[in-house]
């Protein structure tokens, strides 16, 4: 985490030093997509990728905000205001400040300045990494105190409402919740959520397509639709309440896309839990298995790859063999692939997608190693 371009980034636009400075973390999901708004299950790490804002309080209820990573733009609004026509990082803020005075925490007065290094568009939620820093410098401005889980659902209401993804909790808890060396094993219905620890010697690869997603585009949107009429088929409150005999022995009636959309949801629940003790105890064949059968389910039954993430998931599989695994990461359509991998093979899995994969304009694909982080805080 580097803070200088935020607090950069402040006392340029307010010639002023800022009173604090917090972050927030991006997401990869090990495992479990789509599963999360579901009430399912999903196996997120925080990485140490931030989004950090430089805050102080501001004049009368006016939110005045500075975003680094796009040339400097500005916005000024009142948390009452709502929308900020065409400017799409700014509904970002003006959702999680509306969303705040909503749940009735006072919203002041503040000057913001954003910046951080979670790749937008990537699948490792830049959204909810600057919902829950902007939430989190709010809350500090105005001397609140907010439990995490409580800061979560207030950042999914923000994306959900003001920016129009209907994205589950995932990516907003385990930006609030991560555990440094962990990933976490979350229940989406409940919020219960049990740190499972990294093995040794055991790495964390991310490499970007260069294929840009867009969530709120409506594919993300159309999905949820599907499993909810899925479920309704089924007579159930979520897809997570269905196992696979039911799923297969009460089909009669159900279109086969919501079929293949629930069938997906249900084995990715199974997967998810099966990866979570795999992980515990250190089974890396079990791991590669899994991640192997989650890429295939949500290219054939969900339908989120792309021809681009198909061919790099393929050659970082390919190089770390049966020690371990890669699948697509994220809502879909793009964005980034991870794998666990032996230390010992990283470097063989970069040289193999530097010699083999290209994005669609041609470049080569960013690789890096992330470590496991503690979810949101000061700086």
């Amino acid at each position: 985490m580097n803070a200088d371009p935020a607090r950069r980034a402040f006392r340029q636009r307010f010639a002023d030093e800022p009173a604090l400075l917090v972050r927030a973390p991006g997401r990869v999901n090990l495992i479990g997509e789509h599963t999360d708004y579901n009430d399912g299950f999903v196996l997120p790490v925080a990485i140490d990728r931030d989004t950090v804002v430089a805050a102080a309080p501001g004049k009368a209820a006016l939110i005045d905000v500075v975003a680094a990573d796009f040339e400097d733009a500005t916005d000024a609004f009142d948390p009452r205001d709502g929308f900020a026509a065409g400017d799409d990082w700014a509904n970002y803020v003006r959702g999680m400040a509306a969303a705040l005075l909503n749940d009735g925490y006072p919203v002041g007065g503040a000057r913001l300045a954003i910046a951080g290094d979670v790749p937008i568009g990537s699948g490792l939620s830049s959204s909810a990494s600057l919902e829950i820093a902007v939430g989190t410098a709010l809350a500090a401005l105005g001397g609140q105190a907010i439990a995490p889980d409580q800061l979560a659902r207030i950042g999914q209401r923000a994306e959900n409402a003001y920016v129009g993804c209907q994205c589950g909790i995932m990516d907003q808890l385990i930006a609030t919740r991560g555990v440094a060396g962990h990933a976490l094993l979350i229940d989406c219905r409940s919020l219960a959520c049990r740190p499972v620890a990294l093995p040794a010697g055991v790495s964390i690869v991310i490499a970007h397509s260069g294929v840009r997603h867009a969530h709120a585009e409506g594919a993300y949107n159309e999905r949820r639709m599907q499993c909810e009429t899925a479920a309704a088929h089924y007579g159930v409150a979520a897809l997570r309440d269905l196992d696979v005999d039911r799923l297969v022995r009460d089909r009669a009636g159900l279109d086969d896309v919501a079929y293949r959309r629930a069938r997906h949801v249900v084995t990715e629940n199974a997967r998810t839990l099966a990866a979570a003790g795999a992980l515990a105890g250190g089974d890396l064949h079990a791991i590669g298995r899994l991640m192997a059968e989650s890429h295939a389910s949500m290219r054939d039954d969900f339908e989120i790859t792309v021809s681009a993430i198909d061919r790099l998931a393929a050659i970082m599989a390919d190089a770390v063999g049966v020690e371990g695994g890669a699948r697509m990461t994220g809502g879909g359509f793009g964005g980034c692939v991870v794998a666990i991998a032996p230390d010992a093979l990283v470097a063989e899995m970069r040289d193999a997608v530097a010699r083999d994969y290209r994005t669609p304009d041609g470049g080569t694909a960013e690789l890096f190693v992330c470590k496991a982080v503690d979810g949101a805080g000061r700086c």
